[in-house]
């Protein structure tokens, strides 16, 4: 009442507005990036998410169908000019000592699935590339609203004060853009801070000032400056992130060039991710960093393979897919082994997915369409169950047959391991309680460890 009486009558009231905020909100005020504790104790504490932009397709990488290889070239139904089905364009081996199925485009991922949870089940809301690229990162296909990265930094805060909470390694800008690590109305300081391989990963990161005490004291007196005026619109939450933003920028300027320096870095390791030393290219790199990011304190890592062009978006033929799974296999199993070995991966959850999945029948002679009523998915790491399957397709790959997985309920499950109740992390914008499942979702416990 006291905060509407204030907005809407133009009244200040920071004396008593103060008194009832809780300490945790004063202390957002203070520093909005402080850590916090989730409402749980959580498996989790920190995120790296990997995003292949296009729609994976289901059938040829994680979800074996032998139907598909018998019934390759017979039409799918009885209609007139029904679409054929299609082989799958790689053969199925056993992975690890639990013997899930992987196809050969990726063997190296295959040989780590006694740490992944493969999840086939998967369903979203969308079939058109942008809005099911907006689902999958903000839980929204019909308009923008907070990105996952986002919802997770605004509930736990980050780690290292001197380093983005949530960065975005990305070569290219996908579908949707920009909005795939925005903030939206959650307060700036949470947004993603996007990183490309380069002479400048990141725009000014090197001082413009003579030296170092010289910016110290500009930043000093902006900063008097800045609190000073806070004072006097202390209802304001975005001058608070604000002050942190600047806070933060200069941290980078101090630790982000040790973090994107990986001279230091042994030839086993960069062999271990299939990374040239010296080179900052593929997902090779995108994976490294992810790393070393990681075990800096950055809270929410997501890793975006390719754009909006050039990726896995097969209509017109699936060999597509051969370079695009070629870029990523090694990288993604050297990280997920990188992150065991040191003890990194008991506590940061590795989450690999895509917009939507693919056809059991032809779009093209030799390509597939979306397809967003099955789809496939995978976690690994903290309070995961590994060498576990979730779920089950039909024996086309086409619909869900067995415990389905709506992206609600991939986003609840995540959010679970983190240690928060989806229901309860929320944000009041326009009159409403916003939270990232929407008013849906239900954690997938039987993938739970």
């Amino acid at each position: 009442m006291l905060r509407s009486l204030a907005a809407g009558s133009g009244l200040l009231l920071p004396g008593i507005l103060q008194l009832l905020l809780s300490e945790e909100a004063r202390g957002d005020a203070i520093n909005p990036l402080a850590p916090k504790a989730p409402h749980f104790p959580g498996k989790a504490k920190r995120v790296i998410f990997m995003y292949m932009s296009g729609g994976v397709s289901h059938l040829d990488t994680f979800d074996y169908k032998p139907r598909l290889f018998e019934d390759a070239g017979k039409p799918s139904s009885n209609k007139p000019a029904a679409h054929p089905y299609l082989r799958p364009l790689a053969d199925f081996k056993p992975g690890g000592k639990c013997g899930t199925l992987v196809s050969d485009l990726f063997p190296s991922v295959r040989d780590c699935m006694d740490d992944i949870c493969l999840i086939n089940s998967m369903h979203g809301d969308h079939n058109d590339h942008f809005q099911a690229t907006l689902g999958i990162h903000t839980g929204s296909v019909t308009f923008a609203l907070p990105s996952f990265g986002s919802w997770v930094t605004y509930g736990l805060g980050t780690l290292n004060q001197n380093l983005p909470c949530f960065v975005v390694l990305a070569p290219y800008l996908p579908y949707a853009g920009t909005q795939l690590w925005s903030s939206n109305f959650l307060p700036g300081c949470y947004q993603g801070t996007r990183i490309v391989a380069g002479p400048e990963p990141i725009p000014d990161l090197a001082r413009t000032s003579p030296s170092l005490q010289i910016e110290q004291m500009e930043l000093g007196l902006l900063d008097r400056f800045n609190r000073r005026h806070q004072q006097y619109h202390s209802g304001n939450p975005a001058l608070a992130a604000r002050i942190k933003s600047f806070e933060t920028a200069f941290g980078m300027q101090q630790q982000m060039p040790e973090a994107l320096d990986l001279s230091k870095e042994t030839d086993a390791t960069l062999a271990l991710y299939g990374l040239e030393r010296g080179s900052t290219k593929g997902f090779a790199w995108q994976c490294l960093m992810a790393r070393r990011l990681v075990e800096r304190g950055v809270r929410f890592v997501e890793l975006i393979d390719t754009g909006s062009s050039d990726n896995w978006d097969s209509h017109g033929d699936m060999h597509d897919h051969i370079p695009l799974a070629r870029n990523v296999d090694r990288p993604i199993a050297g990280l997920l082994r990188d992150l065991k070995a040191r003890g990194l991966l008991d506590d940061t959850l590795v989450v690999w997915t895509t917009e939507f999945g693919r056809t059991p029948v032809t779009d093209s002679p030799k390509g597939r369409s979306h397809h967003n009523i099955c789809y496939s998915s995978w976690l690994a790491g903290a309070g995961v169950r590994g060498g576990t399957v979730y779920g089950k397709s039909d024996d086309h790959g086409e619909k869900v047959a067995e415990n389905g997985a709506h992206v609600h309920d991939f986003h609840a499950t995540i959010l679970h391991l983190l240690g928060f109740n989806h229901e309860k992390l929320t944000f009041r914008h326009a009159g409403r309680d916003f939270r990232l499942t929407d008013v849906s979702g239900t954690v997938v416990r039987d993938i739970l460890a």
